[in-house]
């Protein structure tokens, strides 16, 4: 659906200087998949001024180490932490995942070599916002509200905005509020229902996402599928999701439309991968 024509149209409106950073921060105790049993997000250092003194790990003599400071950190975490795009290869049906790829013939010991996350391009289009919380005149989204078609009409009227073929769809619960309380910002979020998700594929989104942890409400509606809208959006229409979008801002500001520009991180063969989106007002 992205063409150079139409990332060409949507940096030409772009009307004036203002960038909205959709993205979270990461910090040690941040939300992430770890009741799942997935990684938790660590960070440490590897170099330290002081230290360097004492260690001279580069060999160039106390005096030039207490002369120049040297810091070095590294982490490592699950690759849907924080602001991230899942890749077509996060979820399958059938033992396929999207354009029937499976894993005993495209899975390898290094990730898959197929649909990875270097596959994903840098992404210019059309941004629109779903204000779901804000059209409910709350704060915040009840825990588990499932965000139905009803809700997404409803509120794109009240905004005065229309989807398009090719637009990063993005729905805000408002749990992004509780973000720096992992506990509070894990508790049975609000998310995305199937009704609502076949809406948004059928008038022709090419990227929904949310501030939530996983996009979709769970419970499950679907017998046999535990986690259906996924399977629904990645396996089955090739649309990626995003989540853990920051989208407190452009709600203030009530910035619905916009020019969405996120590039991710080229992570071969693998399944999800970091994103810093930012979002620029439009005509």
């Amino acid at each position: 659906m992205m063409t150079e024509q139409s990332k060409a149209a949507i940096l030409s409106r772009i009307s004036r200087g203002d960038i909205y950073d959709l993205s979270v921060e990461y910090f040690m105790g941040m939300p992430g998949w770890f009741p799942a049993g997935d990684p938790r997000y660590t960070f440490w250092m590897t170099h330290t001024p002081k230290g360097n003194v004492v260690a001279d790990p580069m060999k160039v003599g106390k005096e030039m180490n207490e002369h120049v400071s040297y810091t070095g950190t590294a982490f490592s975490m699950y690759a849907h932490t924080g602001t991230h795009i899942d890749a077509l290869n996060h979820f399958g049906l059938n033992g396929k995942v999207y354009n029937e790829f499976s894993a005993d013939e495209h899975l390898g010991d290094h990730g898959w070599t197929k649909t990875g996350a270097e596959t994903i391009p840098p992404i210019v289009a059309r941004g629109v916002l779903i204000d779901v919380a804000a059209y409910k005149g709350v704060d915040m989204l009840p825990a588990g509200y499932r965000i139905e078609q009803k809700d997404i009409v409803a509120t794109l009227e009240k905004q005065k905005v229309e989807l398009a073929r090719g637009d990063v769809v993005l729905l805000r619960t408002g749990r992004m509020q509780s973000y720096e309380d992992t506990d509070a910002y894990l508790e049975n979020p609000p998310g995305l229902g199937m009704d609502a998700a076949r809406y948004l594929v059928e008038e022709g989104a090419m990227v929904i996402g949310g501030d939530n942890l996983s996009l979709e409400a769970s419970p499950s509606e679907v017998e046999g599928n535990y986690i259906p809208v996924h399977t629904f959006l990645l396996a089955q229409h090739g649309i990626p999701i995003m989540e853990l979008v920051d989208l407190e801002g452009v709600s203030k500001d009530k910035i619905y439309e916009f020019a969405f520009i996120g590039g991710s991180l080229k992570l071969r063969g693998a399944d999800a991968a970091p994103i810093r989106p930012i979002a620029i007002p439009i005509d």
